[in-house]
């Protein structure tokens, strides 16, 4: 059975959030919390900053994923609303085609 689209739009925001906080978070503590040098004495440390980096990566790969699904889902909705304030032209219909048509009827 297909998901509803409401059910979608909301599972796909709940996920886009998680991971944007996520990403928050595991740049904030390798920008401020991490040591950044390297030393002998910071050996566990920055292994967890890299390791953090890491996760920080593939994070931020998954969250551009959610947001280009996001983008998809909501298509329809941009469009209008691009046409609407005049930021995208609608299609006009081809009127030689139409001429064309009248004059060769198959």
């Amino acid at each position: 059975m297909p998901w509803p689209k409401h059910l979608k739009l909301w599972t796909v925001n709940i996920v886009t959030f998680i991971l944007f906080s996520l990403l928050a978070v595991t740049g904030l503590i390798n920008w401020r919390v991490l040591p950044h040098g390297g030393g002998r004495r910071e050996g566990i440390l920055m292994e967890i900053r890299h390791l953090l980096m890491e996760v920080h990566t593939w994070l931020a790969m998954l969250f551009l994923l959610a947001v280009a699904i996001h983008l998809m889902l909501h298509w329809s909705y941009i469009k209008a609303n691009l046409k609407k304030s005049g930021l995208l032209k609608q299609a006009k219909p081809d009127v030689t085609a139409l001429s064309e048509d009248r004059h060769h009827p198959q």
